[in-house]
């Protein structure tokens, strides 16, 4: 009796739980790696460490984050997934069926859909793991709307276009926002158009040369110590909450080159779609006739590098169970 899957999914954020609900309504008998920690995040993806969400439908009052991806978990369970609590370590995408290598088993599969997400960017200060997710996080669109940010003083580190989008959006709700810059005006990374926006903005203030070194509190968060590189003054700034916008880090390290990335490290799809575009065939343009490899799928923030929430994780996750339905039954091989 043949042991291959049908369906193997790395990853159990929103985006790996919506396409184990329906790879498994559809009965695929999909096995998911829900991972043991990896990328620093347990299972369950970034949602995991965020308290209260707002913004994702179904929960008037709000839902704090480990409690719906604990539902979204036994939701793939109830509907016939197996999940298995580790981190895959490599696959093999060179011959089919496709291999999967988790520490000493290796596994066989039909298609394999990526839902590995990508990882916050963090500044190495002290008192980061004592005040994470309790005065500092990383996604503002995520958390600026809760309601005990209204009317305080929030503060967002970092140059680039997101820095910018972030504090913009938290003007909605704080009364002040600080955004702390290590480097000069003439040196921000973000167009010139959102420059202009934040820079003109009567609730964002700007302190430029200006880097975190440590953060206080008691329970939660209550002032950072900031330091300016030139001058090499230190001094106590009090604020809410403090949002990381210096990136984040995709996590396709395991996938060891086999599949195309864009130059920030983002997994290219075809247009359309969530199928993962073919390097051996890449002419560095993606277009809806770019070749593809044949069963694998990738979508959600390991993919997305502009939405990262997790309603677009969940849509695009659909989008990849129903492609990977298609292509076992022989529905959509010729658009590979």
């Amino acid at each position: 009796m043949s042991t291959t899957r049908n369906v193997i999914i790395i990853g159990s954020g929103p985006a790996g739980h919506t396409a184990a609900i329906y790879a498994a309504r559809a009965n695929l008998e999909p096995l998911m790696f829900e991972g043991f920690m990896a990328g620093g995040i347990a299972a369950g993806g970034q949602l995991t460490t965020t308290t209260e969400v707002e913004n994702y439908p179904g929960f008037p009052t709000g839902i704090q984050g480990p409690e719906l991806m604990k539902m979204m978990r036994e939701q793939s369970l109830h509907n016939g997934t197996e999940i298995i609590t580790k981190t895959v370590d490599k696959v093999d995408l060179s011959v089919q069926p496709y291999k999967v290598y988790v520490g000493k088993d290796t596994y066989e599969t039909k298609t394999i859909i990526i839902a590995t997400g990508a990882t916050a960017k963090k500044l190495p200060i002290t008192g980061l793991d004592d005040y994470w997710m309790r005065g500092i996080s990383g996604c503002a669109v995520c958390d600026g709307a809760l309601p005990f940010f209204r009317d305080k003083r929030l503060a967002v580190v970092g140059g680039g276009d997101v820095a910018m989008e972030e504090a913009l959006y938290l003007t909605k709700f704080a009364s002040e926002v600080v955004v702390l810059v290590r480097k000069g005006q003439d040196d921000l990374k973000a167009s010139k158009a959102m420059q202009e926006r934040a820079l003109n903005h009567e609730k964002i203030k700007f302190m430029f040369y200006t880097e975190v070194q440590e953060a206080h509190g008691d329970d939660m968060l209550t002032h950072l110590s900031i330091v300016n590189n030139q001058t090499q003054e230190v001094r106590a700034l009090e604020v809410w909450w403090l949002f990381f916008a210096i990136g984040h880090t995709p996590n396709t390290k395991f996938l060891d080159g086999q599949i195309q990335l864009d130059e920030t490290g983002y997994i290219l799809t075809k247009p359309g779609t969530t199928r993962v575009v073919d390097p051996a065939q890449y002419a560095g343009k993606v277009s809806c006739g770019v070749a593809t490899i044949p069963g694998v799928y990738a979508a959600g923030d390991v993919q997305d590098h502009v939405y990262r929430q997790a309603i677009t994780s969940a849509w695009t996750w659909c989008m990849a169970a129903l492609e990977a339905e298609k292509y076992i039954t022989g529905g959509m091989s010729e658009h590979y």
